[in-house]
């Protein structure tokens, strides 16, 4: 048994991240566990050591000035300096082997006379086609805004929540509109597991749960074996609902309803000189074999140019991946400098979602268990971190927030 800290999280995202950060400013002792090599989860800068590091986002690729939850653990680290702007760009459609401006899928007429029927509309419920659809007009949906939606959670939308899809924050006028950092959105993930009262173990696959008295015993495939008062889980809907299984069954069973989208990103940099295609923020596709794709055109490099192509999963392999992304770019594949391949997952949500995690939330009521994740209010940085932050205060209480209590800023 290793050295006993009182509060084990499962899971180095950020919503992981998020939770261990809070339970260490209120004075807990935190192992956080984490399965992969790293922290952060689906913030992940992918750098190039054979091209001087030069980077692409891998996953989440920007931060808001409405991300309050986020911006508080940013200010209280003291890394909110750093953040830095990013240059404004336009999306182009990928559509029928050609770009298209997004005008051009637009129909206008039939948006003037569905839009009054957004006005006052209830997302409460609703898919989002049943929202949008009626909101937008059905061709406006099916041309333009669908793909758009799928373009942004890298999933069908039809069936997703409206609720989840967008939510309305306030935004800070002192901070950037939209920011990323100078070594890429990896450095927060990577700065909240330095927290001080945080201890991580990578390469930590958690296998079992068992109660321990009042707490928690979890035991991981290597046969460490880590004990504590307090536990939450920050790990998908599949997994959460295995380590679960046999300890709160009921839980177990709710999570176990929600399902799991598999997305293959496929990171490419060329040379400038060796693309057909001018600076933009990336391809919304309608009928590509990509379900979207970001190019890293945000931030100048003299040379460079980076794009993130997010594929189904298993739909193609690697060199058909290239391929496609080349003829968006209007490049050849044999031109690429440099590639990198990175599986991720998100939550397939779908109508009727928020009745599960109000039914979950009652079956952890008064317990010692919290789950978070990218599954509860959307899959938004903020939504993940939110969700962090109810999961601590319906546990531990109200968080105090002023910056005097903040730990150092790092040099």
């Amino acid at each position: 048994m290793s050295q006993q800290p009182s509060h084990i999280v499962i899971g180095a995202g950020i919503s992981g991240l998020s939770a261990a950060h809070y339970a260490a400013r209120s004075g807990q002792d935190v192992r956080v566990l984490e399965a992969d090599a790293r922290e952060g989860g689906c913030m992940h800068t992918h750098a190039f050591p054979e091209l001087g590091g030069y980077w692409v986002e891998a996953g989440s690729h920007s931060c808001f000035n409405s991300y309050g939850n986020l911006l508080g653990i940013m200010e209280q680290l003291g890394i909110l300096g750093r953040a830095t702007a990013k240059a404004k760009q336009s999306y182009k459609l990928w559509r029928e082997g050609e770009h298209k401006s997004i005008l051009s899928a637009l129909h206008p007429v039939e948006l003037v006379r569905s839009l009054p029927k957004l006005f006052g509309a209830d997302k409460t419920g609703a898919s989002v086609r049943e929202y949008y659809g009626k909101g937008l007009g059905e061709k406006n949906y099916r041309d333009l805004f669908g793909p758009a939606f799928r373009s942004v959670i890298c999933q069908p939308p039809d069936e997703f929540p409206a609720e989840a899809l967008f939510r309305k924050k306030p935004r800070r006028k002192d901070v950037l509109r939209s920011f990323t950092m100078p070594e890429g959105l990896s450095e927060i993930p990577q700065r909240i597991a330095r927290t001080p009262g945080v201890t991580l173990t990578t390469n930590a696959i958690a296998t079992a749960i068992e109660r321990d008295g009042e707490g928690f015993a979890v035991t991981c495939a290597d046969g460490t074996r880590h004990r504590a008062d307090w536990l939450t889980l920050a790990v998908p809907p599949d997994v959460a609902a295995t380590l679960l299984t046999d300890n709160a069954a009921e839980a177990a069973a709710i999570i176990a309803g929600i399902g799991m989208a598999e997305i293959n990103t496929q990171l490419l940099v060329l040379d400038k000189a060796d693309l057909g295609v001018d600076a933009l923020a990336g391809f919304i596709s309608v009928d590509g074999a990509f379900l979207s794709a970001v190019s890293r055109d945000f931030l100048e490099h003299p040379q460079l140019r980076g794009f993130a192509f997010h594929f189904p999963g298993d739909a193609l392999d690697e060199q058909a991946r290239i391929e496609a992304a080349c003829r968006a770019l209007n490049a050849s594949p044999e031109r690429v400098r440099a590639a990198a391949f990175v599986r991720n997952r998100l939550p397939a949500l779908r109508k009727g979602h928020f009745d599960q995690i109000a039914a979950l939330d009652r079956a952890l009521a008064g317990g010692r268990v919290g789950i978070t994740g990218n599954w509860f209010l959307g899959v938004s940085i903020e939504d993940c971190v939110t969700r962090s932050r109810s999961e601590h205060e319906r546990r531990f209480g109200a968080l105090t927030e002023t910056l005097e209590e903040a730990p150092a800023a790092a040099a």
